[in-house]
């Protein structure tokens, strides 16, 4: 059985992963295609994805230490109630009702590595409904008084047409 990293994982993610509690359990919300599950499987981590719509992911759904879940964030209740991880990966999706039990789901010295669009995409492309863009240091607003920062990047990339928030912090 081999398990390998996906090199299509973001370069946030790649560089934080390593800070999360070797072994631990993983909650890769709105998983997509699940590159970064099966890069964080490949190291090591068990890992749940979670998205609506699993049918991107159904060419690596036999990906060895990697929990599928199909599930409506959105629209039904938080399906991890009582469960804790060790860290929680987020990219390309904001839904801010869903800032704090990410938090709450992190165990003590667990990590929350997120990475999305933010105010100014729109001159990009999408997304461009204002509800999808983080304004500015609102990643940072979300963990304060909770969480150490470790890393936080509030950047325009326009060879790469986006403009984004990046995070990774530590549960106190």
């Amino acid at each position: 059985m081999t398990v390998w990293c996906n090199p299509n994982a973001s370069d946030w993610v790649r560089r934080w992963a390593s800070v999360i509690p070797v072994g631990g359990r993983v909650l890769d919300l709105a998983c997509g295609g699940g590159r970064h599950a099966i890069h964080l499987a490949g190291l090591g981590y068990d890992v749940i994805a979670v998205d609506r719509d699993l049918s991107l992911a159904n060419v690596v759904r036999d990906t060895p230490g990697v929990t599928w879940l199909q599930a409506d964030l959105e629209a039904a209740a938080w399906p991890f109630a009582g469960v804790t991880f060790q860290g929680v990966v987020v990219t390309n999706y904001l839904h801010r009702p869903m800032f704090d039990p990410l938090v709450a789901a992190l165990e003590p010295g667990g990590v929350l590595i997120y990475e999305t669009f933010s105010l100014g995409q729109a001159k990009y492309g999408r997304p461009r409904n204002p509800a999808h863009l983080l304004l500015p240091g609102e990643l940072l607003e979300m963990v304060r008084g909770k969480m150490r920062v470790l890393g936080y990047e509030d950047v325009e990339e326009p060879e790469q047409r986006r403009c984004a928030q990046r995070l990774c912090a530590v549960k106190a």
